[in-house]
């Protein structure tokens, strides 16, 4: 099978990152981790990536100030020496500006902990609870110029429960992540590589 090459882009632990490469030691999954790509040097999932034998690089986005599409250049050269073929951002807490969306579009996806297109952006945990809702989840997505609003791949949900906290709740559905994102990848690769 001719696997993909996919670059995982993070900024910090990284949990979602092993399970991508945690599937991906399956020779039938399609995609090939080439790169684990961090914003931020501290990453720990930089280290754990490095661990699993997967090259990886610390672009620190703080050198290039305001200048965001400067930091994108960097990150798509990158990306394009290392011969990348599909992104998935995992935990990548930048928003990415339009050049850089244009450039991996409809070849770039995105995890978000939320039903979407219900909670767009942030503390999407706690904008469920107090909205009342029975249940929360994961999406996965295609990542387009408006922030979580790409094409849906998969979704994954779990009940709210009485006494959930926004934490509690995250908690809960990390699991749920774990499982949707390889399946959601493969799904993804799929559409690029029938």
């Amino acid at each position: 099978m001719n696997r993909l090459k996919l670059a995982i882009l993070i900024s910090g632990r990284g949990s979602n990152m092993e399970a991508l490469l945690k599937a991906a030691e399956d020779p039938a999954f399609p995609a090939m981790p080439k790169l684990v790509l961090s914003n931020r040097p501290e990453a720990k999932g930089l280290e754990t990536a490095a661990s699993a034998g997967i090259p990886t690089l610390a672009i620190d986005h703080k050198l290039y100030g305001k200048d965001r599409e400067a930091f994108e250049r960097e990150l798509d050269k990158a990306l394009t020496d290392a011969g990348i073929e599909i992104i998935a951002l995992a935990g990548f807490m930048r928003v990415l500006t339009p050049w850089f969306v244009s450039r991996w579009e409809g070849r770039m996806i995105n995890i978000h902990p939320s039903l979407l297109p219900k909670y767009k952006g942030l503390d999407t945990h706690q904008r469920a609870i107090d909205a009342g809702d029975a249940e929360a989840g994961c999406t996965v997505h295609w990542v387009s110029a408006g922030v979580d609003e790409g094409e849906i791949i998969a979704q994954a949900a779990i009940p709210i429960l009485p006494g959930d906290t926004a934490d509690s709740l995250a908690a809960r559905l990390l699991p749920e992540e774990h499982r949707l994102y390889p399946r959601a990848l493969a799904i993804a690769c799929a559409r690029l590589r029938p």
